[in-house]
């Protein structure tokens, strides 16, 4: 191959840039893109040439410079962050963003957020008003608290809680419960921005009231429980009771505080899951801090919600630290609207995302499958595509054994691997994150909308991520003669 040959055919920019198309390209785009999408193709071609690409992949390459321009400007101009289609049965997936919004739920953050709000303005006094009030309410009367207040993550809420608090003195927690939050960020090292001192008593299995009370002296400013919603430790346990702990924290005026975590507002019994504690639980019992996430079991935003006595909810609402760590408006907005489905646990369990994911039943699921078994179907595919059992998982730190009955749509390819398979789907225009088992794609139906179904076939006949069935069979054929 004549290298230099191939490298004199490049055009020149400037001939480029007369191009109609190019020049169109310019006017909807700026100018800026267009270069860069030029620049990218010319360097691409030149690598090809370099690396001794066939003559013919070159020509055509050439012959179709302006449409791979074209490409690289929406490469450019495409939102790097999109939207995906979880069919991974993990509920809560983390990396996927946790917990889903409605679309009616989007539809009221959109009117709110894309124009002006009373975020922080009582529109009855006509004056300033605090963005904690818009929900404020609403988490007193679904928890039983005095007062409440949200931030930006609940590890903010624990920051928060005991940089108030705690500051400067100890606070008193057990050696079993020292969590990691995931990111290798540990309660302990989130306590110690706090400028409390943590004070472990207990061992990693076994921790007794007396072990607390053993600890408290002069520089303890509290107590801290934390729900270990991520892990379990069974076998030979013993830990103090919330209720223990309660009494011992009035005994020697000192708060208590619990750190829940993930945070429920129903009985996830009543659906067939292990017990889970409620935010109502820990008020009742007398707990005098809660913390918990926003966008784990509530079903909600990403946000660290704190509910608990008033006197030290106003103390938390005072420290200069909350202004760091406050929620936008966005998330008040949609905090807001996922609270208001809670008055109603019928409406919760059917407008909240997670709640009706967690709570559908087998024979549902089984439609759905069947559903989008007959679509893939019909793009005649070059593969086995069955219906079978699996196993959905909460997720997001939340209930770490609870594994949720499901059913899946299974995929095994003729002709590629299922790795290439898994991989060409991550590439689409709307990504499809299934998961591998038993050497099959899996597409749990439990994480995976029914709108999201013909999104799915269509994209897997479209961009050929699977040969369609009969097209191999034409190369069969031909072969065969």
């Amino acid at each position: 191959m004549n290298e230099k040959m191939w490298y004199r055919r490049i055009p020149k920019t400037d001939v480029l840039l007369m191009d109609e198309r190019i020049q169109n390209m310019i006017k909807v785009q700026g100018k800026a893109v267009v270069m860069d999408a030029i620049h990218m193709e010319l360097a691409h071609f030149r690598s090809l040439v370099k690396q001794g690409a066939d003559e013919e992949l070159l020509e055509n390459r050439l012959e179709s410079l302006i449409d791979h321009i074209e490409n690289n400007v929406a490469k450019i101009k495409r939102a790097n962050m999109r939207p995906v289609i979880n069919g991974t049965g993990t509920i809560l997936h983390t990396n996927l963003g946790r917990a889903p919004l409605s679309e009616k739920h989007m539809k009221h953050i959109l009117s709110v957020a894309s124009g002006y709000s009373n975020l922080e303005y009582n529109l009855e006094m006509g004056k300033r008003g605090e963005r904690y009030a818009h929900f404020e309410s609403l988490l007193c009367k679904l928890t039983g608290a005095e007062a409440a207040m949200a931030v930006n993550n609940n590890a903010a809420s624990v920051l928060l809680i005991l940089s108030t608090l705690a500051s400067g003195g100890e606070v008193i927690t057990s050696r079993g419960e020292l969590v990691e939050i995931g990111g290798h960020f540990r309660i302990p090292d989130v306590m110690e921005q706090s400028g409390a001192v943590l004070r472990e008593v207990g061992t990693t299995n076994k921790t007794r009231l007396d072990d607390f009370e053993r600890a408290i002296n002069e520089q303890t400013r509290g107590i801290l429980k934390v729900h270990t919603s991520n892990y379990r430790i069974v076998g030979f346990t013993e830990s103090a009771s919330l209720e223990e702990l309660v009494s011992l924290g009035e005994k020697y005026e000192l708060p208590v505080i619990e750190d829940l975590g993930s945070g429920v507002l129903i009985n996830l019994e009543n659906y067939g899951l292990s017990h889970e504690p409620t935010v109502q639980e820990s008020v009742q019992k007398g707990a005098d801090v809660v913390c918990f996430s926003g966008d784990k079991l509530l079903g909600g935003p990403q946000a660290g919600i704190i509910v608990g006595k008033k006197k030290y909810i106003e103390q938390m609402k005072k420290n200069p630290l909350t202004r760091a760590i406050r929620i936008d408006k966005f998330t008040v907005a949609a905090l807001e609207q996922v609270l208001l489905e809670y008055l109603s646990e019928e409406q919760a369990l059917q407008n909240i995302p997670v709640l009706r994911m967690i709570t559908k039943p087998r024979e549902e699921l089984e439609k759905k499958a069947a559903d989008l078994q007959e679509m893939l179907f019909s793009c005649e595919l070059a593969a086995d595509i069955e219906i079978v059992p699996c196993d959905s998982q909460i997720g997001g730190g939340a209930l770490p054994l609870e594994k949720i009955p499901s059913v899946a749509v299974a995929i095994c390819p003729h002709f590629i691997s299922v790795d290439q398979l898994e991989k060409r789907m991550r590439s689409l225009p709307v990504p499809v994150i299934p998961r591998i088992a038993d050497d099959r794609v899996l597409l749990d139906v439990r994480t995976i909308e029914e709108e999201s179904f013909s999104v799915i076939a269509a994209q897997l006949q479209k961009f050929q991520v699977l040969e369609p069935r009969k097209k191999v069979e034409d190369k069969t054929a031909g072969a065969d003669l």
